[in-house]
């Protein structure tokens, strides 16, 4: 497991990388270097982390295929805009379609990296917290930390995560891949929802002492 753990998590600066730097045809596209390290040097302390604490998490985390064929298109469909928004912003910096100032740039970064803090949160309260949206035998609900906030804290952060993306690396023609990705969360929430209602005991009572799912006051 550890071997495959370093292969997933080890390849992600240098897809990343191959996504930024070939478009920018340079490498002092600043913007993607300091992107990465906000997205990925918590990512690589909180697995390091996790080896110790809890390597179940982490081996949940490996699984890639989703149980519903709704859950499984909805992937599929988020990894074209992100594969998408990932790319253009390599692009602008080659042919300097976008001005961004520094300070709105590094503003980004900041709630890029408030989104990988949420998501290690996330991680540390919920040991059940699997890439794909299943319920697993003995697993419990829970209702604590930033549950208590809202029902889908993990997504919170992936939106602070990837919505900002594009400013933080210097595009905003990147922020037009990225404008599906809440409705895309949404019906991935209302889809796993459904399913957690019907398979994990005590859901509709926690639905209704946390009324937000997402976004605290608005949704």
């Amino acid at each position: 497991m550890k071997f495959r753990i370093f292969i997933r998590f080890g390849s992600s600066p240098f897809i990343l990388g191959l996504l930024f730097f070939l478009p920018a045809g340079s490498l002092a596209f600043w913007e993607a270097w300091i992107y990465m390290g906000m997205l990925l040097v918590p990512i690589l302390f909180a697995v390091l982390y996790f080896l110790r604490k809890d390597p179940e998490l982490l081996e949940r985390r490996m699984r890639m295929k989703e149980q519903e064929k709704e859950q499984d298109l909805l992937v599929k469909f988020s990894g074209v805009f992100l594969i998408a928004g990932f790319l253009i912003p390599g692009f602008d910096f080659r042919y300097q379609w976008s001005e961004v100032p520094v300070f709105v740039v590094l503003s980004a970064d900041a709630l890029v990296l408030m989104g990988c803090f949420i998501f290690i949160v996330v991680m540390k309260e919920n040991s059940f917290l699997s890439r794909t949206v299943e319920v697993e035998q003995g697993q419990r609900l829970i209702t604590t930390g930033p549950y208590s906030v809202v029902r889908h804290p993990m997504y919170s952060g992936v939106l602070l995560m990837f919505l900002f993306a594009p400013v933080a690396l210097g595009s905003w023609w990147a922020l037009f891949p990225f404008i599906p990705l809440p409705v895309i969360l949404i019906l991935r929430i209302l889809s796993e929802e459904r399913m957690l209602r019907r398979e994990l005991e005590g859901y509709d009572d926690y639905m209704d002492k946390v009324r937000f799912r997402l976004i605290p006051g608005l949704w």
